[in-house]
């Protein structure tokens, strides 16, 4: 059955809909950043730029870094905007355009988060880099999606637990990440741990400027989690909805962020671009030993 035009929305030349691209536009590897101006941090290391384009926030640049062909697209920020990136690069590879239909052969892309994060525990320290093995949604976003298959309910339950997390609040969720990629970018200059992905900066963080939390020691609870040795290792707002929707659609995905704050100490890097780009150098290497 043809996927309706409501619900597989094109612009006028072809292009999808947020992301405006046509399935040629984009490489089989794709980095995923939030920032658009770090799509072009990224790509000056490239030796050739073949095309770009850019509608709101979604930017896309695809060229070649020594031989390689890749794409670095803008996500901005939160789980919401993952929703819209991640369905949306899946059809430009998994859906005809021209019949509205799913591919009988479908493609598996591959997805690297290069953001910025906070850590939560004391012994990671800032201008460092972590790597996601799992993702812990407190958003709720993945919900509207059926993620029997995909999650680890064990895990899940020891949080929920451990937490005294509200009933009244979303079912935490907690997807792992890609091993074949995890074995492609990890190193020993590189920590690893559940990434836990908020829906806003700063009261589903723990921040607080003028407004009460519902749980002002939630921070706290999660930095003391432990699961089997596994331990929450930093906060952001993008991992777990990467994680889960990559899954759900059959890509591979791997997160990694540069640290630049560490909200157990209450410390801030001095150099936060300098340690972005040491992992945009990192992730380029490895992507292409």
């Amino acid at each position: 059955m043809a996927i309706k035009e409501s619900e597989l929305i094109l612009n006028p030349d072809g292009s999808i809909y947020h992301l405006n691209l046509k399935p040629e536009n984009i490489s089989d590897t794709i980095i995923l950043v939030g920032d658009q101006d770090r799509v072009s941090k990224v790509t000056k290391y490239f030796d050739s730029i073949e095309f770009e384009t850019q509608k709101r926030e979604f930017k896309t640049q695809t060229g070649l870094y020594k031989g390689k062909r890749l794409s670095v697209i803008s996500t901005g920020i939160g789980p919401d905007n993952i929703d819209i990136v991640l369905n949306e690069l899946d059809a430009l590879v998994n859906i005809d355009f021209k019949t509205r239909q799913t591919k009988t052969k479908l493609k598996t892309l591959n997805f690297v988060r290069i953001g910025t994060s906070g850590a939560l525990q004391v012994e990671i320290p800032v201008d460092t880099f972590v790597l996601s093995t799992h993702g812990l949604d407190l958003n709720g976003m993945l919900h509207a999606y059926n993620i029997n298959s995909i999650n680890s309910q064990e895990i899940e339950d020891a949080f929920i637990k451990q937490s005294n997390w509200s009933p009244s609040k979303g079912r935490p969720i907690i997807i792992r990440g890609s091993q074949v990629l995890e074995k492609r970018l990890e190193s020993e200059c590189t920590y690893k741990g559940l990434t836990a992905t908020a829906s806003g900066f700063y009261g589903p963080q723990g921040r607080v400027l003028r407004l009460p939390l519902q749980d002002e020691f939630l921070n706290s609870k999660m930095g003391a989690f432990s699961y089997k040795g596994m331990t929450i290792s930093n906060f952001e707002m993008e991992t777990s909805a990467i994680y889960g929707l990559a899954k759900l659609l059959n890509h591979e995905a791997l997160s990694l962020n540069a640290i630049i704050a560490n909200r157990a100490s209450g410390t801030f890097s001095s150099r936060p671009s300098e340690v972005i780009d040491d992992l945009i150098k990192y992730v380029l290497k490895k992507l292409t030993e």
